[in-house]
């Protein structure tokens, strides 16, 4: 009976919070930011930045959607599946996240505004469907339904996998991130570090960290420096990969990077469960030739996906 229960509810799948897969050409999803009746493409300019409580990034050049936003108290983000649709919101709708509008950081070429989620709606599957594996899967830990659904929004968009790496005389650590991202137009990034990472405060005092990007071909190895977020990596001649320098700060970054930045902390901000790091970024270094990388999407959202036949492989 449980079997039965389990193909109907997940089919073959292997059951997951989040799925690990890889993008072939470019991420198809699209995230929409509606404000004061005017709908914003902010796909590849919002970011998940802190947990408890949600908090997202957007970044907006637009003076007209400045404007908008700057004189609103709430907005909406749409995540859309994307990939069929030949205009804005003409996919199905996957997602729908409510926000009031907190800080903001000012820039030359636009403004990252910061949004705290107040309410969430996901509309993947059916109710029932959603609902039963919550219950049978996802209810642990204290998870509340009201935090499922805000995961599962959030990551309705895949999130990219980048290793940071940081450095202080004797002491370096190197971990995954997928709180984070990158504003090309002003060379800037923006990181959301839980409180409980063991480097945090040593990267705000010394104002520095380098961002690289990792294939997917090294996800174990991505996976195991996940440890180093709450503990001492080992010895630099113990880790399982060689390390090379980044060119100014000195940071030991894995020898199969594609590439890095090294990052000058410019603000903090306490967003709750994280600290916002925002940073000018130096020109990218370039080690070796890209290939795909590792992105993280809700197992309910690639569940969904694979029904409309358009999922993203899995690493």
């Amino acid at each position: 009976m449980k079997s039965l229960i389990r193909k109907m509810l997940i089919g073959d799948n292997v059951i997951t919070e989040y799925a690990t897969v890889t993008v072939p050409e470019s991420i198809q999803e699209k995230v929409y930011l509606e404000v004061n009746g005017q709908l914003i493409n902010v796909s590849q300019l919002h970011w998940l930045l802190c947990i408890e409580p949600i908090v997202f990034g957007v970044w907006i050049e637009n003076e007209v959607h400045k404007t908008a936003i700057n004189n609103a108290t709430t907005c909406k983000l749409y995540f859309n599946s994307g990939n069929k649709g030949k205009g804005p919101m003409t996919d199905p709708m996957e997602a729908e996240l409510h926000f009031s509008r907190t800080q903001s950081i000012e820039e030359a070429t636009g403004t990252l505004f910061l949004l705290k989620l107040e309410q969430s709606y996901i509309y993947q599957l059916n109710a029932v469907k959603r609902y039963l594996i919550f219950r049978r899967y996802y209810r642990k830990n204290g998870l509340h339904f009201r935090q499922f659904k805000a995961f599962v929004a959030a990551y309705s968009y895949p999130r990219r996998i980048r290793v940071i790496s940081f450095r202080q005389n004797d002491y370096f650590n190197i971990f995954p991130m997928d709180l984070l991202g990158d504003i090309s137009t002003c060379n800037r990034f923006v990181f959301g570090l839980r409180h409980t990472n063991i480097a945090l405060n040593k990267i705000i005092a010394t104002g520095k960290l380098v961002v690289a990007e990792a294939p997917f071909e090294q996800k174990a190895a991505i996976y195991r420096l996940g440890a180093h977020h709450s503990a001492n990596p080992p010895a630099l001649h113990n880790l399982p990969f060689k390390t090379i320098e980044s060119k100014d700060h000195g940071f030991f970054i894995p020898d199969w990077a594609q590439s890095y930045r090294e990052i000058n902390v410019l603000k903090t901000i306490n967003l709750g469960s994280h600290m916002l790091l925002w940073g000018a970024s130096s020109v990218e270094q370039v080690l070796q030739p890209p290939t795909s990388n590792l992105y993280l999407v809700h197992f309910l959202h690639h569940l969904y996906q694979q029904g409309r036949e358009c999922a993203y492989p899995l690493s």
